[in-house]
């Protein structure tokens, strides 16, 4: 008959938080004994031994004993249990009524020893004993016990035999029942569990290799690895039976497993592979944001755009569209809840509606949309200035005009007049502003604007602008300034306007008749020069224009008194010789009429041999004979010379007087009414004929030949006199 020994029937596993079994102890330690024999049972928790308050149970019947021991002499199963323990495995305690027994020592695990004693009841008539391991000689001994080392799950018989001598000398010899030994683990193989078991991806879980050692054992050190699929995880073998993973993904059918080992005995054991199932959270609240911030980007700088979910784990895939393009901007997978795009130098084309996609593994979820747009620096503006006519004029109100072709509104616009401010005028809605001016004198110069929209300040180009000055009253005065002056006087009338542009045109009158004007190209005044004569008293004024408006002076009286003494000297001697001039003109006239008489009726010989001198001019004497008198003093004026008071000078002085009619004078300030006689009044000119040689032996004939003598149009003097 085969005779089971069950030790302690391997542990189960506990729930977690379960309070730790209870290990029934046996004394003495062998669970075989003869009848009659007893032995007594002690319960043990994981801390000490229990002395009170224990539960006995004998084939899964509560027993009414409550001490820390038991003594028993039935067979049976027989389990304890403490209040900081629960129910132990059960232990098979025999008791036999054979002669012969093979005990084995309790409890017994795996790779530790075990004592086998061969007892017989008259155990000193016993000589030698002999073990036997599946019917083979283990060993002989004369000693009672021996040591073997059965592996966990052994299945192997053991039997022992006893021998010796009876009192008649006969030999004898008993065999024992069979023995099976079932060893107990060291510790379960460990079992990997998640702590939480449905982690949520991205979140930390904690691993625990599961596996413990019985009480009695508490001196064994376990060491533990984690694994996943075949990489360790961690620093490797640790002291500890737990990992915790920081973070966890969901990757598919990762496989993640652990193992735990003794050192002394050496025992490894593998926990089965499990898969963690990590919950995946779908992203939800996609939100897209710009930095900078939107309505502060400014053209040229970079854009970065910020895609974020408020939830969701796992690898998530975020892309960037712009409305009105087909294609993604961008595209991003990674472990986290954000990703950035960089759009570098935004321009004006970058402009629109934009917004993002997030997606980790059930659909993609869009963002809110949102709109880009760019504060877009000023351009350097341009300066028109706007004038009601060609050329500026003082008084004009003329109008700045400054523009900037681009720029984010508002644009506030400066302008200067020679860097000096002039105003400002803002343009709330971008575009162009203006100021305007009523121009002065001191308003000539360089101007320019500027433009700013607190992104940058841009300056114009300079523009000249000329201010054009209507000439002011003139002023006419009189050189010599007197109110009274002497006939052949030279009178200087000096003209001038005080303000004006440029060049100015000065016009000079005697009784509202032209004399003549002067231009002073360069602005001031201008000076007219004239020879007095009688006709010359009155009102004199003069006038000025540069093209915007004739203005004329005030009216300045003159009166001729009469001739000076030299001038009266001469002049008589002048009228006298013209009067004797135009005597010998007509005697010679009507001679020559008589020579031409009597030629023609052959009186009078061609050559007249008494008369000598040169012949009578061509003209003279071929002249056509309607020639009047009126028309000989007009065509051929009579001169004279004339001595001013130098010595060493001589001068020829011209007088003509002209009567036209029908012919204004050009280029005068003044109007005429058509049809109006213009009169021009006598011009006179002055110019050196010769300077006498004081050392010429014949100046003195010359000077006597030209003293006293004027050459004047004998008609004119005839009026005037």
């Amino acid at each position: 008959m085969l005779l089971w020994l069950l030790l302690i029937l391997a542990p189960g596993r506990q729930p977690a938080g379960a309070l730790p079994k209870a290990l029934l102890l046996l004394k003495p330690p062998w669970s075989t004994a003869f009848k009659g024999e007893t032995v007594t049972l002690f319960c043990k928790d994981h801390h000490s031994l229990a002395w009170e308050y224990v539960s006995w149970y004998h084939n899964e019947t509560p027993l009414r004993k409550q001490s820390g021991k038991l003594q028993i002499s039935k067979s049976g199963h027989y389990r304890c249990k403490t209040q900081r323990s629960s129910l132990s495995d059960p232990v098979h305690v025999q008791f036999l009524s054979d002669w012969l027994v093979l005990q084995a020592s309790h409890p017994a695990f795996e790779r530790d020893k075990v004592v086998l004693r061969c007892r017989g009841k008259e155990d000193e008539d016993i000589m030698e004993r002999t073990y036997y391991k599946n019917e083979e000689k283990i060993k002989s001994s004369y000693n009672s016990n021996i040591t073997v080392y059965p592996a966990f799950n052994d299945d192997s018989t053991y039997h022992c035999t006893a021998s010796g001598t009876n009192i008649w000398g006969r030999s004898w010899t008993e065999t024992s029942r069979p023995l099976k030994i079932q060893v107990q683990e060291l510790f379960p193989s460990p079992v990997l569990t998640a702590s939480p078991p449905w982690p949520i991806e991205g979140s930390p879980v904690t691993l625990t290799c599961e596996t413990g050692l019985p009480p009695q054992t508490s001196h064994t050190r376990l060491q533990f690895c984690f694994f996943k699929e075949h990489q360790a995880l961690g620093a490797g073998w640790s002291n500890s039976p737990e990992l915790q993973i920081p973070t966890t993904w969901s990757e598919g059918a990762a496989s993640y497993w652990c193992q735990a080992r003794t050192v002394i005995p050496r025992i490894l054991k593998t926990s089965p592979r499990s898969q963690i199932r990590v919950h995946r959270v779908p992203v939800s609240d996609v939100n897209l944001e710009t930095q900078p911030p939107v309505g502060q980007l400014i053209e040229g700088e970079d854009l970065v755009l910020i895609c974020s979910v408020a939830a969701g784990t796992g690898t998530v895939t975020f892309s960037w569209h712009r409305e009105g393009s087909e294609r993604s901007l961008g595209r991003k997978t990674q472990n986290a809840l954000s990703a950035e795009l960089r759009i570098a130098s935004v321009r004006e084309q970058d402009v629109g509606r934009y917004y993002c996609a997030a997606d980790n593994m059930d659909g993609p979820v869009l963002s809110k949309r949102i709109r880009i747009t760019l504060r877009v620096p000023v351009s350097p503006p341009v300066l028109t200035v706007r004038t009601p006519r060609a050329q500026a004029v003082e008084g004009d109100v003329v109008e700045l005009h400054c523009e900037a072709q681009r720029g984010s509104p508002p644009i506030l616009y400066r302008f200067y007049h020679e860097d000096v401010p002039l105003g400002s005028s803002s343009a709330p809605s971008g575009g162009e502003a203006s100021l305007n001016l009523s121009l002065t004198a001191e308003h000539s110069g360089n101007y320019s604007c500027e433009a700013n929209n607190s992104l940058g300040v841009q300056r114009s180009k300079m523009v000249s602008l000329s201010i054009t000055i209507p000439v002011s009253h003139p002023v006419l005065t009189l050189n010599p300034d007197v109110a009274q002056a002497m006939v052949g006087d030279v009178l200087e009338l000096r003209c001038e306007a005080q303000r004006g542009s440029p060049p100015i045109l000065y016009w000079f009158y005697h009784e509202d008749v032209i004399l003549g004007n002067t231009s002073a190209p360069f602005g001031g005044g201008a000076s007219f020069n004239l020879s007095l004569t009688t006709e010359h008293s009155g009102n004199y004024s003069c006038g000025a224009d540069n093209g915007l408006g004739a203005q004329s002076s005030e009216t300045v009286s003159l009166n001729i008194t009469g001739l000076s003494k030299n001038k009266v000297t001469h002049t008589t001697v002048g009228v006298i010789g013209c009067l004797l001039s135009m005597l010998g003109l007509a005697a010679t006239a009507a001679l020559v009429g008589r020579f031409r008489t009597q030629r023609k009726s052959g009186a009078i010989p061609r050559n007249i041999g008494s008369v000598p001198g040169p012949d009578p001019p061509a003209q003279a004497l071929h002249g056509p004979p309607s020639l009047s008198w009126p028309a000989l003093m007009e065509l051929q004026p009579l001169y004279s010379n004339v001595s001013p008071g130098d010595d060493d000078l001589v001068y020829s002085q011209i007088w003509s007087r002209q009567h036209r009619e029908g012919s204004p004078a050009t280029h005068s300030p003044r109007t005429h009414q058509k049809g109006e006689v213009f009169h021009q009044e006598p011009a006179i000119i002055y110019s050196e004929v010769k300077r006498a040689d004081p050392d010429d032996p014949a100046r003195q004939d010359r000077e006597e030949a030209a003293e006293g003598y004027e050459n004047v149009p004998c008609a004119s003097l005839a009026l005037d006199h």
